[in-house]
């Protein structure tokens, strides 16, 4: 599913850098959803489980299959709390390891922009579900400055410093959702871009959480001292702090959802 470069196998390292954002949004995106109780879902690239925990506290699924690449991940998740009645094995979302029809929900969380083939993941998500079910999926506006990350993402750029970007990073935009769902032959397909806050202690507590970002990780461990402290120091300029220190960034998802 995730790009080589992109398998992301610490999940107690996610837990801390994204998982956090990711249950803020999530909440968001269930509301949006309005799913009854009851359901069966499946959660294509469920990762550490974070989202697929929201699915089981909030509406009592009969049945959770969640699937991902990343062995550390399935691990992190089927040990999470409160997930008990989900299942979760290795998995592709191009090729899920399901029958036809089998499930209420289809999502995808944060994942679309690392799959491979998008294309053939909404295909896949559009199979497994029943006549009447519904494919959703949220991810970050990476292309439109969306990210959690994007204050440090932005002075690279203003640096001319490249940082990776995933497989399939158009998938992010808006549009580009919208004519995946309608041309996997969804109905009813409506989109909604939903934001999130997270609040920080300090600069230096948002920096030693988003800079340990795998994806970014390695891109800063290669600048040299006063590279890296240029970065800092105007990264810090672009945030504003509050008069105790505290620092709040925003984000934001452009999520969509349509019928089979």
């Amino acid at each position: 599913m995730h790009d080589q470069n992109f398998k992301f196998e610490d999940g107690e390292a996610y837990e801390q850098t994204m998982g956090i954002w990711s249950q803020l949004v999530g909440f968001k995106f269930l509301q949006w959803l309005s799913p009854s109780i009851n359901q069966r879902w499946i959660d294509v690239g469920c990762g550490n489980g974070a989202f697929t925990e929201q699915i089981v506290k909030n509406y009592k699924p009969s049945e959770v299959q969640g699937i991902d690449p990343s062995d550390d991940q399935i691990y992190f998740a089927k040990n999470r709390p409160g997930v008990q009645t989900a299942t979760f094995q290795i998995g592709d979302a191009m090729a899920l390891p399901f029958e036809s029809d089998q499930f209420d929900f289809a999502t995808m969380a944060l994942v679309i922009r690392f799959v491979p083939d998008p294309a053939q993941g909404v295909a896949e998500m559009k199979r497994v579900v029943r006549p009447g079910g519904a494919v959703a999926a949220y991810v970050w506006d990476s292309l439109g400055g969306g990210m959690p990350h994007e204050p440090i993402q932005a002075e690279l750029r203003s640096m001319s410093l490249k940082y990776p970007r995933p497989p399939s990073a158009e998938a992010s935009n808006l549009e580009v959702l919208q004519k995946l769902w309608v041309d996997a032959g969804l109905r009813s397909v409506e989109t909604q871009i939903i934001t999130a806050e997270r609040t920080f202690a300090s600069f230096e507590n948002f920096w030693s959480l988003s800079s340990n970002s795998q994806t970014l990780q390695s891109v800063l461990e290669d600048l040299d001292p006063a590279t890296l402290g240029q970065l800092k120091s105007s990264i810090q300029a672009r945030l504003t702090a509050e008069t105790n220190g505290q620092i709040t960034c925003s984000a934001h998802v452009n999520a969509i959802k349509g019928l089979v």
